[in-house]
């Protein structure tokens, strides 16, 4: 297994941003060999008491909720993390690391124990990676022939220490940080090897953040990896002053919390959603004790535009927003690809509610913020692009109309990833036109168009339509049989509803989603009973 470059990866939790930044790096290398020693100690009873009686002493009250949300949690994703290889993400899972054969992973109960060291030895190193570690000791982190760099989600060295974005946030930064650097004797203290920034968004969260953190230090680490194997490290020293900081306590979360949704819209009816909200925490529990089975069966399909923290509007979720939601869908829900949908002539009648997501019109913020939290919750999407505008600097003729700013969209090596990512990409006709409103000539030339755009760019033969604008006075029967004619196996439209016993593949119903659904609102969509 040793052959080649060898890298250890230092770890305390090989959570999700961990594996993927170790298999990004993988694709990106030839030729590595991987150890993950994963700091894994065990903690006596006695430990676990006197950690739980200072954490109570530190935050109060707020503890013991804090806990009890933690364990419900804990047991409520546990069992319900799909065994599916061809999901998007799956490659990102424990078991699919365990089984790569360039890489061995190993527990141990102390990572500075001598037998932890020696084992390292052994591997021979040419570069440590500190990924959520715990505080290295020199020892260890000078084995590596190259050193050890760490991975650390914020400003150096104005935000040293933990959480990532949290004091940012707090001190009201326009922007947070992403470094990698060399690990020395101190807390975030070494050599600046590779850094960044990513803008504070008008709307943005602390959870939404951080998801943005994770996928550029992903990046970060991957080209720090490539520079130092090949030879081209070049750091530099940080300057002096700085601060560390530390977890914050609940109360001090709490108080972000309430500071950042004070920055956020409010719905236009309060009492009005005030209403449904109690109506649906009466209904939900009774919908999920069995009376959901007195319905007939159906699947709902979902659509979305765009996931960002710059804009609240009627196309638009946050981040953080859908992040919850996928973790929704997985946990309450059984979640189909959109091939499956429309190859259900007949809804079966399922335990879960049946769900798919797709998106329309190919917002750069799809491949930024949407396709990494669906690939982190292995949920599979559809994406229905108008391929006239992928890559370029036009507007859609809504943002137009609406005097939005310019929204970037995404470019060909976007959806390629996609692609191979294992999302599904459909058309959104060329120029966003309306079927209905466009004489036959035109919807001929757009429909065969964007075929062949997505032929041509990306390989793709077996193709569905959304039909741009979705609503039902913008397709006819007429422009319909063109659909079909044009060689596209299914058409999805907008306007409300779900797929209730049957599925019509050219009139697969969607119900649009944006920022002012609540979570039980959200659950009440999936269930088709809004």
């Amino acid at each position: 297994m040793t052959t080649g470059r060898r890298i250890v990866v230092l770890t305390a939790q090989p959570g999700y941003a961990v594996r993927k930044g170790v298999v990004e790096i993988d694709r990106a290398i030839a030729d590595l060999s991987w150890l993950v020693v994963v700091h894994s100690p065990r903690r006596p009873l006695g430990q676990l008491l006197r950690n739980q009686w200072r954490n109570l002493r530190r935050n109060g009250w707020r503890w013991l909720p804090h806990m009890a949300e933690d364990i419900r949690h804990r047991l409520s994703t546990r069992h319900n993390e799909p065994n599916q290889p061809g999901l998007p993400g799956s490659e990102f899972t424990l078991a699919a690391l365990r089984a790569r054969p360039n890489l061995r992973i190993i527990e141990v109960e102390d990572i500075h124990a001598a037998d932890s060291l020696q084992a390292i030895r052994e591997f021979e190193p040419d570069l440590g990676l500190s990924l959520a570690a715990p505080i290295l000791r020199r020892p260890l982190f000078s084995i590596p022939k190259h050193g050890t760099i760490n991975l650390h989600k914020g400003k150096v060295p104005d935000y040293r220490g933990m959480p990532p974005a949290f004091w940012e946030l707090w001190n009201g930064e326009s922007s947070v940080g992403c470094t990698v650097h060399r690990v020395d004797d101190g807390l975030d203290t070494g050599e600046v090897i590779r850094e960044t920034s990513i803008d504070r968004q008008r709307f943005s969260t602390l959870r939404g953040l951080q998801h943005r953190l994770d996928e550029v230090g992903v990046d970060l680490m991957r080209e720090a990896v490539q520079d130092i194997l090949d030879g081209r490290l070049a750091s530099l020293p940080q300057r002096s002053g700085g601060k560390t900081f530390r977890k914050p306590t609940l109360a001090q979360a709490a108080q972000l919390r309430r500071r950042l949704c004070s920055t956020q819209p409010r719905s236009r009816s309060g009492a009005r959603n005030a209403a449904k909200e109690a109506y649906f925490g009466a209904s939900l529990p009774c919908l999920r004790a069995g009376l959901r089975r007195l319905l007939p069966p159906r699947i709902t399909v979902l659509l979305y535009h765009r996931v960002s923290d710059d804009a609240r509007d009627n196309l638009t979720v946050g981040i953080e927003q859908f992040d919850r939601q996928m973790a929704l869908l997985r946990a309450r829900c059984e979640v189909l690809s959109i091939e499956r949908v429309i190859e259900c002539p007949v809804v079966p009648r399922t335990g879960a509610p049946l769900v798919a997501v797709t998106f329309d019109d190919g917002y750069l913020d799809n491949y930024l913020n949407a396709a990494p939290i669906l690939q982190r919750h292995r949920i599979p999407a559809a994406f229905f692009i108008s391929t006239g505008i992928v890559g370029t600097d036009r507007r859609f003729p809504h943002d137009v109309r609406r005097g939005n700013a310019p929204i970037p969209v995404m470019q060909w090596d976007h959806l390629r990833r996609m692609r191979d990512q294992g999302f599904t990409i459909g058309s959104h006709s060329v120029s966003h036109i309306d079927c209905a409103a466009e004489d036959e000539t035109t919807v001929r030339h757009e429909l065969a168009q964007s075929r062949a755009d997505l032929e041509r760019e990306l390989g793709l033969e077996r193709l569905l339509f959304a039909y741009p604008y979705g609503g039902r006075h913008n397709m006819t029967p007429a422009r319909l049989e063109l659909v079909k004619q044009a060689g596209f196996v299914g058409c999805l439209s907008a306007y409300g509803g779900s797929n209730v016993a049957t599925v019509d593949r050219y009139n697969v119903l969607r119900r649009g989603i944006h920022w002012e659904f609540s979570d039980r609102a959200f659950l009440f969509e999936c269930m088709g009973l809004r």
